[in-house]
């Protein structure tokens, strides 16, 4: 289940693998319309290609080339997006280019066309290797209607590629794919009791491939623990690096006090641990609120120098805040038989802090990006009633103001900053 998830990961991200489907869907529509021969005065006779079997072929070697002239031109706008957004945004929202399925269906619908028409080459107007009068038309005609299909697709594709690089655009799908993965994607800590304490005797289990924790499953731990009557603590969380050998994925120990070898549920954590090449948004929320802010430490650079961008950053982070500071968060811990499996996650203070610092740094000097951290501060105090939560809120807001009365020299500048500040304090 769990190799199915990692491969199911990898496909949704990968270019070509709807090209390639489509490339088989256009081979087995060929194959199938080339059987069918349209009785002469019907409708669909009538609709069929009408042309000699020499205007089939070159009607099919013009669209195939045509269609590698678009492929080409398609492919190298996208390089050219994705160079933009690398170097103007971040390069972490590469990959939600590379996930965008507008992108790969458009480029599907191209390779089938080349692929159609190639295909046809090998039956229009041959037939056991000599010259024949006799083609499947409709096949033709179905390349022509794949032709104006593609015209199409490439209009729309110049309209989708141009609005998806705009800022807004690209916050708003990272803010929304974070939002689904708060809502959805998070481990479900709701009544889950304090983690235990690791016991000297615990055994360490390691990492035996180096990249990112891109999921971790507690449930391929529970059955192997209650089997070994242990308890296992998980060590690293989703979107940690860990690095093959040296770094622990987990500890085992057994509250009898029994020796515990670590190669008895070594596999269920390897297994329950999935690590990969790069960090994916399952269940790491943390990860979109890295790429929203990024976008505005890039705005607030001097090479930038753009606070706007870095004000609707915060604003789409308030979003995504907002929407955490009414979950359950924090580690989870699960009852075995034996003891116990513990999965460790951000709580709230870690999430505040990772949509907060950075900005706050970087933005200092600037009285709107203050006032934009100060309202995201705001709209989490209003959903959240728990202490711990606002004691992170009120430490927050403290920085916020410490920076700006440090960095921001006009006094005139820091009248509304204060101003928000003591109310947002009067409301903790």
């Amino acid at each position: 289940m769990l190799r199915r998830e990692a491969a199911w990961e990898y496909l949704r991200g990968a270019l070509w693998v709807l090209p390639a489907i489509a490339v088989v869907i256009a081979l087995l529509l060929g194959s199938l319309l080339s059987s069918v021969n349209p009785a002469p005065d019907t409708w669909l006779y009538r609709l069929a290609f009408q042309g000699t079997p020499d205007d089939a072929r070159t009607l099919l070697i013009g669209t195939a080339g045509t269609m590698i002239t678009v492929i080409a031109l398609v492919l190298g706008l996208t390089v050219v997006a994705l160079q933009l957004s690398s170097t103007q945004f971040s390069p972490r929202i590469l990959r939600n280019f590379l996930r965008d399925r507008s992108n790969q269906l458009v480029l599907s619908v191209f390779v089938a066309t080349f692929a159609y028409s190639m295909a046809g080459l090998y039956t229009v107007g041959v037939s056991a290797g000599g010259r024949t009068s006799d083609y499947p038309r409709l096949a033709v005609t179905w390349a022509i209607a794949l032709l104006f299909l593609s015209l199409g697709a490439l209009v729309y594709e110049v309209h989708h590629l141009s609005h998806s690089m705009q800022v807004d655009e690209i916050m708003r799908k990272v803010e929304r794919e974070t939002s689904e993965v708060v809502r959805h994607g998070l481990l479900d800590s709701a009544g889950s009791a304090q983690p235990p304490r690791v016991l000297s005797t615990a055994v360490v289990v390691s990492s035996a491939l180096t990249g990112y924790v891109q999921a971790v499953h507690a449930d391929a731990v529970v059955a192997g623990a209650e089997l070994h009557d242990v308890s296992v603590r998980i060590a690293v969380r989703a979107g940690d690096h860990v690095a093959a050998v040296s770094t622990p994925l987990a500890w085992v120990w057994s509250n009898s006090g029994r020796v515990v070898d670590a190669a008895e549920v070594g596999p269920a954590v390897e297994q329950a641990v999935r690590i990969g090449f790069e960090r994916t948004l399952e269940q790491d929320a943390a990860f979109g609120l890295r790429q929203l802010v990024d976008v505005a430490s890039k705005a607030l650079s001097p090479a930038i120098n753009d606070p706007y961008t870095a004000v609707q950053a915060v604003d789409h982070l308030t979003a995504v805040m907002s929407i955490l500071a009414r979950r359950d968060l924090g580690p989870l811990v699960l009852a075995t038989t034996g003891g116990s499996v513990t999965v460790p996650a951000y709580d709230f203070a870690d999430y505040l802090d990772l949509a907060c610092a950075q900005i706050r740094r970087y933005g200092s000097r600037e009285p709107t990006v203050a006032l934009a951290l100060i309202r995201l501060l705001r709209d989490c105090a209003v959903v959240t009633a728990e202490a711990d939560r606002r004691v992170a809120i009120a430490g927050q807001l403290r920085l916020i103001v410490d920076d700006a009365t440090r960095d921001i020299v006009q006094p005139a500048d820091r009248t509304a900053i204060t101003a928000a500040a003591d109310l947002l304090r009067q409301q903790l």
